[in-house]
């Protein structure tokens, strides 16, 4: 359980640092949607995302953010599967790990999942932007980081003997 709540901490402080660069991010988007001429759908899914910096991205900086954001994503769905051998689970625990599972699934639309307050990651994007665009695609990782850190208080308020350890 320690394991993954320090993969969770360090899940976290990539984040931070992603989140500092959040114009870069929409920028690449951007760059790499023209050059797809893909204008008109949202940025709706991982693999979209991954599609993008695969086939149209021309510069280092642009590959860069893309490609910090997709292992973020990775690192992720990597910490929900080993959340899942760390647990046995009952139904809200199983509840929530399915919730991360589904958004960070690759061809999951991101479009409609917008983050809640405390982030703000939304309020940095037009109204445009974040209606039309991009609003989805910068909500999927503080929601999914939510997820996980309420997955680890229902889990810390349940008997020890209910934990066991997958090591």
């Amino acid at each position: 359980m320690n394991e993954a709540k320090e993969a969770l901490r360090n899940i976290e402080q990539n984040y931070k640092l992603f989140l500092q660069q959040q114009f870069t991010f929409i920028g690449a988007l951007q760059h790499t949607r023209e050059n797809a001429h893909d204008m008109i759908r949202p940025v709706a899914s991982i693999s979209q995302v991954q599609s993008y910096m695969d086939h149209h991205c021309n510069n280092s900086t642009d590959r860069r953010i893309l490609s910090m954001f997709l292992n973020i994503c990775n690192d992720l769905s990597k910490l929900c599967h080993k959340l899942e051998t760390v647990h046995s689970g009952n139904n809200i625990t199983n509840g929530i790990l399915e919730r991360c599972k589904m958004l960070l699934s690759h061809s999951n639309d991101l479009s409609a999942i917008r983050a809640k307050y405390p982030h703000d990651v939304v309020n940095h994007l037009s109204c445009d932007e974040a209606k039309n665009h991009y609003g989805g695609v910068v909500s999927l990782i503080p929601t999914v980081l939510d997820c996980m850190k309420e997955w680890v208080a229902h889990t810390e308020k349940l008997p020890r003997r209910a934990l066991y350890n997958a090591n």
